[in-house]
């Protein structure tokens, strides 16, 4: 009986062992291939100064009416992934990608993430720009920050277009989320390796030093500082969001997922949030949550269909 114990006391200690010098190579390896991403990544875009930071807009296209694309959360690099939709969009007008701070080639933060600083923050990276009248266009958590935009800046929207936008009261958005877990997996390298087993740009119509630019950004950026602060605040954010609705007045074209797997009211909310509006349409779509990636020229034309019928921009 001691000698089993003894073996097995042995046993889990070389498994200890084992588990301990994996996580300390990860980890080493993390911090090498950071530092050297960081010589790697390749400038894009322009700085434009807000709140005494740098936020990095790429203007895409020369047409006479203005779309302003808001990220997803969490996306690494919004106006690189954004570039199907932006190549698609921008033959007929002017596009406008704002990677938000923490995201893209921005800086950072320690503001508090709410809805209304994004929004404030946003707003002043258009007026550097002397942009004041456009479509605001948004993926995801846009749909949460848009809500708040258009509130305060209604004379300069001419219309939201949301894609598989977030709606107020979608279930689930109060849960707690292990961030100090997550940050620790950062660290210890092992969100390095899940990127690369997962390879999310497989099969997607990015060229290879694209999808290389936002794999690395991706390492840099998620669960920086900025990006907790902001998960930090979602629940926070959608509880404010509550029973919200977009101005009356403002059109409103929402793409969704056709079936949400993780949201079975989906459909429903969306449907609820356009007919809140005087102009508003939901266009349903096969596709997953990045419908920007696979389905860029369906959006780009009903967007055109859309904003043509308003008489505020030429049809594709």
């Amino acid at each position: 009986m001691k000698k089993f114990l003894r073996i097995t006391l042995r046993t889990l200690g070389v498994i200890v062992a084992v588990i301990a010098l994996a996580l300390a190579t990860t980890a080493v390896v993390n911090v090498t291939a950071t530092t050297a991403e960081a010589e790697r990544i390749e400038s894009y875009g322009q700085l434009v100064p807000v709140d005494g930071k740098n936020m990095n807009v790429v203007i895409s296209g020369a047409g006479d009416e203005t779309i302003v694309l808001l990220p997803g959360f969490g996306t690494a690099a919004p106006a690189l992934d954004f570039s199907p939709l932006i190549t698609e969009l921008a033959t007929d007008y002017r596009v406008v990608a704002v990677e938000p701070f923490g995201y893209g080639l921005s800086d950072g933060t320690e503001k508090a993430r709410t809805s209304e600083n994004i929004a404030n923050e946003v707003h002043e990276a258009l007026q550097a720009l002397d942009i004041d009248r456009y479509v605001l266009m948004g993926h995801s958590i846009a749909g949460i920050y848009g809500l708040e935009y258009t509130e305060h800046f209604r004379d300069e929207v001419t219309a939201f277009v949301g894609i598989d936008s977030s709606v107020p009261d979608q279930p689930g958005m109060d849960k707690e989320l292990p961030l100090a877990a997550m940050q620790t997996a950062k660290t210890l390298g092992l969100m390095r390796v899940l990127y690369a087993l997962s390879d999310p740009y497989a099969g997607l119509d990015f060229d290879t030093e694209t999808a290389e630019q936002m794999t690395m950004l991706s390492a840099q950026n998620s669960l920086s500082t900025t990006y907790v602060n902001e998960l930090k605040h979602i629940a926070e954010n959608f509880a404010a969001a509550s029973a919200r609705t977009f101005p009356h007045d403002l059109p409103v074209l929402l793409f969704a997922q056709a079936e949400n797997p993780d949201f079975a009211t989906w459909a429903e909310l969306h449907e609820e949030q356009a007919a809140s509006v005087e102009h508003g349409e939901v266009v349903f779509l096969d596709g997953d949550h990045y419908l920007h990636h696979t389905l860029s020229p369906e959006i780009a034309d009903d967007t055109a269909r859309f904003l043509s019928a308003l008489g505020s921009a030429p049809a594709a």
